[in-house]
């Protein structure tokens, strides 16, 4: 017998769902390569040197706040989880799109298959994604390399073995590497403040603007 067709809908919608929110274009139009307005503070990155792929920039407090992105920014939040951390990352990335008027969709990855999700918020082409989720940092390092064209930035944790693609924002309190890695020795869930989880999503996007990608951006 044939499965009715709301249970077919619902089951294709249990691998990802996608929430949006913004200007309300569906992403099919041809789009502008996106570039950042504005400039970086002193101390965010030595103008004569840049980071080595997968090194760690640590850039002075603020010296990311006078970075946008140009209008339109096309962002896929990219989601599994609701451990606290979790939660207070995507309120952050969230938070952040609301004040850049930045064009925001969401995936929820299932959390125990997430390569699904992670290839529907590739398939989206968006300009950005944004992870938020320890558990998707080993299914990210199986499909990010494969996607070298697609910009992710993962926030309160990073890959092993980056790509060029990918840039992570880590802090003391955080840095989740997946591979078996585990947890930091200082990992600390208390550290993913309103403010900690803010300044890390403008900094990473600020370091993604401006081409500084395949590296670690580490908050003091």
């Amino acid at each position: 017998m044939r499965r009715p067709l709301r249970a077919v809908a619902m089951l294709a919608a249990a691998t990802a769902l996608i929430t949006g929110c913004g200007s309300g274009d569906d992403w099919s139009r041809p789009h502008a390569k996106p570039s950042p307005v504005g400039t970086f503070g002193p101390g965010f990155v030595d103008p004569s040197t840049r980071p080595a792929p997968e090194g760690t920039l640590t850039p002075r407090p603020g010296s990311w706040s006078g970075v946008h992105p140009s209008k339109d920014y096309r962002v896929v939040l990219l989601t599994v989880g609701d451990e606290p951390t979790t939660k207070a990352l995507v309120t952050a990335v969230k938070g952040w799109a609301d004040d850049e008027d930045a064009d925001l969709r969401t995936v929820v990855a299932d959390a125990h298959d997430p390569v699904p999700g992670i290839v529907k918020a590739v398939d989206m082409r968006p300009d950005l994604i944004v992870s938020a989720g320890n558990d998707l940092v080993d299914p990210l390092a199986l499909v990010t390399a494969s996607h070298l064209s697609q910009q992710f930035l993962v926030v309160g944790a990073e890959l092993a073995e980056p790509t060029h693609n990918v840039t992570a924002v880590d802090w003391s309190g955080a840095s989740f590497r997946g591979e078996g890695l585990g947890m930091s020795s200082t990992y600390d869930p208390n550290s993913f403040t309103p403010e900690r989880c803010a300044a890390a999503v403008r900094a990473g996007v600020a370091a993604v603007l401006h081409d500084l990608t395949g590296i670690v951006v580490w908050l003091d």
